[in-house]
């Protein structure tokens, strides 16, 4: 009658919260925070996860949800709908994430995939045979951004089958795993199934606004580092005024490419005259008396000169040559 019952303790930074329906402010914390320690302590780039070019998040790759899963206990259960015809393979995956030590779900994910998919619908034509026997709605060239292009024929769908549900699975359970974890804020999915010139159109990237373009169009159109100040100091100040988070990336994103641009397009500063010796100085004196005899005797009388006085010269040739140029002038 009066025994003690033992209730289960709580996993820290756990899903699952039996005793009660919603978590704690700490769990929360604890929970973001040991998905963070993952990616940095475990999880390894271009395996675990990826960035794709244009995507302002990396992106979770299957052996990265399974290191999550693991790492939270999660086991994932896999319903199939089969949408397949005679001509597509195509599935509808469910996948829902159970909790290995409660049974408890905790959330699911869906993933599609179809063999209609840009990746999987061609395949390269194995000789020009192959394409010119080919029925025409079965073929097709494909064109590159770089001006190359490809003969293609259609693929079979009995042939791709297995891996469109693969990939049908695997869509599902990263799906599932964001979702658990709640760890959409820091990655990203299926960013790489996409063709790359859709990347960019999905990356959600926002667009500017009118004071945005007005102030890059500005900066771009800066013609010296004098110039490029002054509009920075005005458009800080506009886009202040207007509290515009986007356009205060956009224009300083613009005004530091500008700089940059500016800053490569200066000429070399000539290197400064050094101290001359008392022989060189003599020698100068020399080659100063015979520039005023005019450009012809100057070029003979420094073409005398040894390769080490030219260079000692140097940054005074200029002006000898002016001054030969000036001497014939007044011949």
């Amino acid at each position: 009658m009066n025994e003690v019952i033992e209730m289960p303790r709580r996993e820290s930074a756990g899903l699952v919260a039996a005793e009660v329906h919603r978590y704690s402010l700490v769990e929360i914390r604890e929970r973001v925070n040991l998905v963070q320690e993952v990616m940095r302590g475990i999880m390894k780039k271009d395996t675990h996860y990826g960035t794709i070019p244009s995507t302002p998040k990396p992106t979770l790759y299957k052996p990265g949800a399974e290191v999550l899963c693991v790492t939270f206990r999660i086991a994932p259960i896999y319903r199939i709908l089969d949408l397949s015809t005679d001509l597509v393979a195509r599935f509808r995956v469910t996948c829902i994430g159970q909790h290995q030590v409660s049974d408890i779900m905790l959330g699911e994910g869906v993933g599609e995939c179809s063999s209609a998919e840009e990746k999987y619908k061609w395949r390269a034509a194995v000789c020009a045979e192959e394409f010119n026997l080919t029925p025409e709605i079965m073929r097709r060239l494909k064109f590159y951004k770089n001006g190359g292009k490809a003969t293609q024929v259609r693929t079979e769908a009995a042939d791709l089958s297995n891996t469109v549900l693969k990939m049908a699975c695997k869509r599902a359970m990263i799906a599932m795993t964001l979702n658990v974890t709640a760890a959409s804020d820091i990655f990203t999915q299926d960013i790489e199934d996409l063709p790359e010139e859709l990347r960019s159109q999905d990356a959600g990237e926002p667009a500017l606004s009118a004071l945005a373009i007005e102030w890059v169009a500005k900066a771009n159109a800066a013609p010296t580092a004098e110039d490029l100040a002054l509009v920075w100091k005005a458009g800080v100040k506009a886009i202040n005024e207007a509290k515009d988070a986007t356009a205060s990336n956009a224009f300083k994103t613009a005004v530091t490419a500008r700089g940059e641009t500016l800053k490569a397009a200066q000429p070399a500063a000539k290197p400064a005259a050094q101290p001359l010796s008392a022989a060189a100085a003599e020698i100068l004196a020399d080659m100063e008396v015979v520039a005023d005899d005019g450009v012809e005797v100057f070029a003979a009388s420094w073409g005398s000169l040894s390769k080490s006085t030219q260079n000692t010269l140097a940054p005074h040739y200029d002006a000898l040559m002016a001054r030969a140029q000036k001497a014939r002038g007044a011949a």
